[in-house]
Formats: structure tokens, C-alpha cells, sequence
């Protein structure tokens, strides 16, 4: 079985040509990636934008039933009211990217 597998001439030789393939894919995967998490981030700032931009005011006016006899009320409810404020991110004021690459301080004792 051991001199079958020396006399075996089917495998894999890693050479030059396969590692230079293999960092070529490899980089190619990195930029394919990173290209892949910029449309996410700018898709989920759409999705943000949209929930921003909804009015979620609202009001409503009470109900009340006088009396018939003696003046006053028998039941009554008070309305309610809210009014939206713009946000501080609301309609894209926040925009969301990446910053572009800093370099390193020197270190602090």
C-alpha cells in the first residue's frame, strides 16, 4: 500500500502560480466583500430614512353626555393630541458612511 502510494502521480503540487492565484482570489474576495457591506450600510440608511420620515402625529377629540336633568355632565373623555418633532437623523441629516483610515497616535505612558 505505501509503494502504491509513492508510485502515485495524481495530487496537488503547490506552486508559484497557485499561490499568486489563490492571493489574487483572495484580495478579489476582500474588495468583493467590502463592496458587499457598503450597499448593505447604504440600503439599511434608506430603510432609516423611510422610518424617519412617517408622521406618527396624532389627535383626538373627547365625547360627553350632559345631563338631562340638573345640569352637568353624565360621562365625558378627555381628547389627546401629539405632535411629531423632526429627529436629529430624521430625513438623511445623519449620514452614515465609513471615515476614511487614520493613522496611530503615539502611545501615552
Amino acid at each position: 500500500m505505501f509503494n502504491a502510494l509513492l508510485k502515485d502521480e495524481a495530487g496537488f503540487i503547490v506552486s508559484a502560480e497557485l499561490v499568486l492565484i489563490a492571493t489574487l482570489l483572495v484580495i478579489g474576495l476582500i474588495v468583493g466583500l467590502s463592496s458587499i457591506q457598503h450597499a448593505v450600510v447604504a440600503e439599511l440608511n434608506d430603510v432609516g430614512d423611510a422610518i424617519g420620515s412617517l408622521n406618527q402625529s396624532y389627535w383626538y377629540t373627547g365625547f360627553s353626555k350632559s345631563k338631562d336633568f340638573g345640569g352637568g355632565f353624565a360621562a365625558y373623555t378627555r381628547g389627546s393630541a401629539f405632535q411629531d418633532e423632526t429627529d436629529d437623523c430624521d430625513n438623511d441629516q445623519c449620514d452614515i458612511a465609513c471615515d476614511v483610515p487614520v493613522n496611530e497616535g503615539p502611545k501615552r505612558n
